[in-house]
């Protein structure tokens, strides 16, 4: 038989390396998972046989990732997964967050908002490491840097989470911010990972879905979603996930972190909308997982039945987590959103969002374009 060419060579020595690499993190995640130390929650209403649950179960039917779209997802990605040159971001500076009006927000990337509210600041789901991974050496990498590092942010009053998956909840980032922030408030589970990080017991305020936290004048309330947790194979779901309400006055504001669509964002509507300004998931999405993420069509209807005034698309623009293109979710919402006259909020990473008076931002990634069709390295 003739000798492999050279090019087949590499391939085939690329596609061993990437084995040999998941099998790595595979083992670091078990044994990250078996080292976690999170209480028991078995008096929840959404725990049941040693796990949390969702309100709605799946369906017998439901379509879940097949062996192929496995393979597919980390092994045959298209290009245009990533953009093609340098996502535009506004650097942020100590002096313009300090001289910031109240009530201003900025989008940080992917799930991560800054908010100054009563004339302190709170941030959600903040994740500033290079890569949504369990190590820095492999793993979804960041397609731009934060626009201002924690260092430079001034002092914080509050963490919001959501969850414990690796694109929301950043190690490093809460171990920089243990010292930085006053308080830091969880879904049940999740704040015993950061008291083994280091964070003081003190500091940490653990929630089930529709309790809720009063300080400074503000109310936040966790509230369900339809996902899943866990950071390693043996952990699965033995921490709760949800979304946060969050009350200034007049105004309110909804953080969805990651959902599925389901009946809950009616319900949620119900009981505390309409929201000025609801920062809602689209991206990571596709046919074969949508019990636990939305396509954009969803993410639509779940900002009306959250009886939201302005939708600002979150969880996308900065890790590549799906096959679909990194600038789809922003497009496909808006075509759907503007079919139904929402008003939807786009803003450059860095870029200050008034919640009193949304505007829409310019369409920024449309400069930057997907990667050209072409095999990635």
């Amino acid at each position: 038989m003739p000798a492999s060419s050279p090019a087949k060579k590499l391939l085939r020595r690329r596609r061993w390396w990437r084995w040999l690499l998941l099998l790595g993190l595979i083992v670091l995640s078990i044994s990250i998972a078996m080292r976690a130390p999170i209480g028991d929650y078995a008096t929840s209403p959404q725990f049941a046989d040693g796990q949390f649950r969702n309100i709605t179960p799946m369906r017998a039917d439901s379509p879940e990732p097949d062996a192929k779209t496995m393979w597919d997802f980390f092994f045959n990605k298209p290009a245009d997964t990533v953009p093609a040159g340098a996502i535009p971001v506004h650097k942020l500076t100590r002096a313009e967050l300090d001289a910031a009006p109240d009530r201003s927000l900025y989008r940080l990337g992917h799930s991560t908002i800054l908010m100054k509210l009563r004339g302190q600041w709170w941030i959600t789901d903040p994740v500033f490491s290079e890569r949504a991974s369990p190590v820095q050496f492999a793993g979804p990498k960041r397609f731009h840097a934060p626009p201002i590092s924690i260092e430079e942010l001034p002092p914080i009053r509050g963490v919001l989470l959501s969850h414990d998956h690796y694109d929301h909840l950043d190690r490093a980032a809460i171990k920089a911010l243990a010292g930085k922030a006053d308080v830091f408030l969880t879904p049940l589970g999740v704040g015993d990972r950061l008291t083994a990080w280091g964070v003081p017991a003190e500091k940490v305020k653990q929630f089930d879905w529709w309790n809720g936290f009063s300080i400074d004048g503000l109310k936040f309330v966790l509230t369900p979603t339809q996902h899943f947790s866990g950071r390693g194979l043996r952990d699965g779901n033995r921490t709760l996930w949800g979304s946060w309400v969050i009350i200034d006055g007049d105004k309110r504001v909804f953080f969805s972190g990651d959902s599925g669509y389901f009946k809950g964002f009616a319900e949620i509507g119900e009981r505390y909308g309409p929201f000025d300004l609801a920062l809602v998931e689209t991206g990571a999405y596709n046919t074969q997982w949508p019990y636990v993420h939305m396509m954009p069509a969803q993410t639509v209807q779940a900002y009306i039945d959250l009886g939201g005034k302005w939708l600002l698309p979150i969880h996308n623009g900065t890790f590549d987590l799906a096959m679909h293109a990194w600038d789809d979710p922003f497009e496909q919402v808006l075509k759907i959103g503007n079919e139904r006259g929402i008003k939807i909020s786009t803003p450059m990473m860095g870029e200050r969002i008034d919640i009193n008076a949304p505007h829409e931002g310019e369409r920024w990634w449309r400069s930057v374009g997907p990667a050209p069709q072409k095999a990635r390295p």
